[in-house]
């Protein structure tokens, strides 16, 4: 089976300047987390928007091919509604889309609705649906596609955290039998999205500073993510000679990033390490708060 998202040497621009630049990574798992990326790589990986340069393909068949075939299809976040449709008729209408015939398409709507938990408001108009609503209806449009991979873009983003707690449960349960890619900021490691994944990935930049279960990440509250100027060598140097793990990326231009396991150091320490040794440290950002 090939790789749910695979990226190499990846670059992403908006307005002509890269969002995403030297982007390298490739998923094990069917149902993965991808925290902290710009919002470029969804609208990449989803086919909204094109590459510059590298390549990006999603299982297996480049992104934009990928969505025009069937093969996945997106969930953007909060996107335009004509505000005089219903939900059902929203659904519906991204089924036919796909291709389907219209009472196929009305099946296919009609479960991903009922996948959603929508049947309730299937009727109503889009225009004044409450946010979480328009949430689901996104998503449902994205299942009635039939696509087989989904890629879903910052789906509790600015909800109540009741509401997002309810609608993780349901998103979740949703995507059960599908392979699928949650984008996000950042997610509770309670969130059933998070607790549903196999596989989390968090980017830092254009960097993968941490990859493997959401728990080993959240449980790693001594890991740091660091961009650091100057004389990395011999920053890496100092805290490695201090007891600490650090791991600089390998070819990347500057400013670096640089995990580090502080084990006995304390994060201020890492500050004065530079200093001495002639960098200088522009973020440090604890990998454990991906999980927040």
């Amino acid at each position: 089976m090939h790789p749910l998202l695979a990226a190499s040497s990846l670059r992403v621009d908006v307005a002509g300047v890269p969002a995403i630049d030297g982007l390298t990574v490739e998923t094990t798992g069917d149902r993965v987390l991808v925290l902290g990326a710009a919002r470029a790589l969804f609208e990449a990986a989803a086919g909204l928007r094109g590459t510059a340069r590298g390549s990006l393909r999603i299982d297996g068949a480049p992104a934009v091919e990928a969505c025009r075939s069937g093969l996945a299809t997106g969930a953007p976040l909060d996107p335009p509604m004509p505000p005089g449709w219903t939900v059902a008729q929203y659904v519906t209408w991204s089924a036919r889309l796909a291709g389907r015939g219209r009472a196929e398409a009305r099946a296919m709507a009609a479960d991903a609705i009922a996948r959603m938990q929508l049947a309730a408001v299937a009727g109503h108009r889009l225009r004044g649906a409450a946010r979480a609503v328009r949430r689901g209806t996104a998503v449902a449009a994205a299942l009635a596609t039939g696509a087989p991979a989904l890629l879903v873009d910052d789906p509790l983003s600015g909800l109540p955290d009741d509401t997002a707690r309810a609608f993780a449960r349901v998103l979740d349960r949703a995507l059960a039998d599908r392979r699928a890619v949650v984008f996000a900021g950042r997610l509770p490691l309670e969130s059933p999205l998070a607790l549903g994944a196999d596989e989390a990935i968090v980017v830092d930049g254009s960097r993968v500073v941490a990859r493997g279960a959401p728990a080993e990440i959240a449980a790693a509250e001594r890991s740091y993510a660091l961009r650091v100027l100057g004389d990395v060598d011999a920053f890496v140097r100092a805290v490695r000679a201090r007891g600490g793990r650090a791991e600089p990326t390998e070819g990347a231009p500057p400013p670096v990033h640089v995990r580090v396991e502080l084990e006995a150091l304390a994060p201020r320490d890492l500050l004065g390490l530079a200093a001495e040794a002639g960098a200088v440290v522009l973020e440090l950002r604890p990998l454990a708060r991906s999980f927040a």
